[in-house]
């Protein structure tokens, strides 16, 4: 039971370390799957990968600028693996 255990949880880490995320202050271009998920009204331009998996795009407020999670039409995340619960 143990090694079958000790095994998914390798593959678990094996697999997670095929996505690596957007060095700071930088960011990516975003594929067209990415893009036909998105939501309306979000800025593609400058979108990066977060260490929690999801997809984060820069947001120009009138007060500040952020980073803002990168949500589909029915305002889910979009994230290329599940975050850890």
């Amino acid at each position: 039971m143990r090694f079958v255990f000790g095994m998914a949880l390798a593959t678990v880490f094996g697999l997670s370390a095929c996505v690596s995320t957007t060095p700071e202050g930088e960011t990516e271009q975003v594929s067209e799957q990415v893009r036909a998920l998105a939501a309306p009204g979000q800025d593609l331009t400058q979108v990066r990968l977060e260490s929690d998996g999801c997809y984060w795009y820069r947001y120009d407020g009138p007060v500040e600028t952020t980073f803002l999670p990168l949500l589909t039409r029915d305002d889910r995340m979009i994230c290329v693996r599940a975050p850890a619960s």
